[in-house]
């Protein structure tokens, strides 16, 4: 090679270092350009979640600190949701008022609470003799009854989420033994919703108090009976040890879907990457909650069933007469309201469905399997 060719490959050789160089340089701080554009996607919110429900129900009250924690990790602490047991920001079934205001960005609780904003309100939680949990996960998510549901939220600057599930419930503590329907004349009983205006129509003088108010009310005689959800979360309010008697079936909450309410305006300002986040952390604990009740529930009925407690089933002629009344009260709703009938007529519709798959496939494999083993 000629010294004039040893020189130019030289300088081509230094030329292509530098090259190399600089494009190193520049990839590295290219990435770290989009590594803080990405972090910076991520911005600094706060909100507060008003619970309906006291920090000792930690299935339910604890569904809200679960979302929290899942939508805290996964945008990299940047969105902290600070969950407020009932009272301390709202009370328990004042927390559609302070979303709607805009108090708070968001609230954990139940639809039915709030059937004197809207009756239909009822069939995003719960509907006597309606359907089971996994009919209303299928409901809501895919039979379009979140979107009409959502419609009735709208008018009052509320979106809603499922918010966990309890299963079919129990029937409740009632203080004496109930035989038939002259038993529940004059009854004094907590049981809210749809529910609670089916047991007026028995006779039943029907209250509605909050969660943390049951027990002292069941103490002092304010009340003589109580429903709540089931044997794990009426364990730890202690409902065993003023009432023996326990009912089943809760056939005015075959399940119970609870909700997260969100200030409309606050959800509309969210990043889309949070909304997903947030809708993501919301199905989860869905699905969680109900997991945990179908692990917790047997182990507690165990349990209570130590402390002289009765276990008894309704009579036939307070189930025989619930179902009708049930019928009556939907239908009259149905003929007053245009939104209640839109979506009384899809609830129904997707119930009869589902029944008749359900009792072709689940069901007939259920009786099946309990033949079998009873016969162990």
């Amino acid at each position: 090679m000629s010294i004039h060719s040893k020189k130019n490959f030289l300088n081509r050789k230094a030329f292509l270092k530098n090259t190399l160089y600089t494009g190193l340089v520049s990839l590295f701080y290219c990435k770290k350009e989009v590594t803080s554009k990405k972090e910076n996607d991520f911005p600094e919110i706060q909100w507060r979640c008003a619970s309906s429900y006291p920090r000792s129900l930690d299935t339910i009250y604890g569904g809200a600190e679960e979302l929290a924690k899942i939508v805290r990790n996964m945008t990299n602490h940047k969105f902290h949701i600070k969950v407020f047991p009932a009272g301390e920001l709202a009370p328990p079934l004042g927390v559609f008022d302070i979303v709607q205001n805009g108090g708070v960005e968001m609230a954990h609780t139940a639809s039915y609470y709030f059937t004197g904003k809207h009756e239909a309100l009822a069939f995003d939680t719960a509907v006597p003799f309606g359907l089971t949990s996994r009919q209303q996960n299928a409901w809501l998510y895919q039979g379009g009854g979140l979107d009409l549901i959502r419609e009735i939220y709208k008018e009052f600057n509320i979106i809603n989420f499922p918010g966990g599930n309890t299963g079919c419930q129990m029937g409740g503590w009632f203080k004496k033994e109930i035989n038939s329907l002259k038993d529940l004349k004059g009854l004094k009983m907590r049981i809210p919703g749809l529910g609670g205006k089916v047991m007026s129509t028995l006779g039943v003088n029907v209250q509605v108090i909050a969660g943390g108010d049951i027990f002292p009310a069941l103490e002092r005689g304010a009340i003589d009976a109580t429903e709540w959800v089931g044997p794990y979360d009426d364990e730890k309010l202690g409902f065993y040890k003023i009432a023996k008697y326990y009912y089943y079936p809760g056939w005015w909450e075959p399940s119970a879907n609870l909700t997260f309410l969100i200030n409309l305006k606050a959800w509309n300002e969210l990043p889309n990457s949070y909304k997903t986040v947030l809708e993501t952390a919301f199905s989860y604990v869905n699905l969680n909650m109900l997991a945990k009740y179908d692990v917790l529930n047997p182990q507690s009925l165990q349990r209570i069933l130590t402390q002289n407690v009765i276990l008894k089933k309704f009579p036939d002629d307070i189930l025989q007469k619930a179902y009708q009344n049930t019928k009556e009260i939907l239908e009259e709703f149905s003929s007053k309201d245009k939104i209640y009938n839109k979506v009384y007529h899809s609830w129904k519709q997707f119930q009869k469905d589902s029944n008749e798959w359900l009792q072709t496939a689940e069901m007939s494999y259920e009786n099946i399997i309990e033949s079998f083993l009873t016969n162990l």
